[in-house]
């Protein structure tokens, strides 16, 4: 795998490209569904008048989406975009009469 970045050039290290290794094969739904999930949990915990854990795991949400956010930019733009883009299916478009 190259180390070096297909946006900017510059080179990435060893353990930045294992990072996104690793998260890139995460959906991006994932993160979406834990935002969304530590948004539930919240309100259970507000109802039943627990008030610090909605809080605190009401704050998760951002979190959660900030990595789903830098999940579809490692997909998109990651030092592994590269290879990605080679292992992708040519798209050919049909031609029209």
């Amino acid at each position: 795998m190259s180390t070096e970045n297909k946006v900017t050039g510059a080179q990435e290290d060893s353990f930045t490209g294992m990072i996104e290794s690793q998260t890139s094969q995460i959906p991006s739904s994932a993160f979406l569904g834990a935002a969304i999930g530590s948004m539930a949990i919240s309100a259970i915990f507000k109802a039943s008048g627990k008030e610090h854990a909605a809080l605190f795991v009401g704050q998760w949400a951002a979190p959660f989406l900030l990595l789903g956010i830098y999940n579809k930019l490692v997909k998109q733009l990651g030092s592994d975009a590269e290879t990605r883009e080679s292992e992708r299916p040519v798209k050919t478009q049909a031609a029209t009469a």
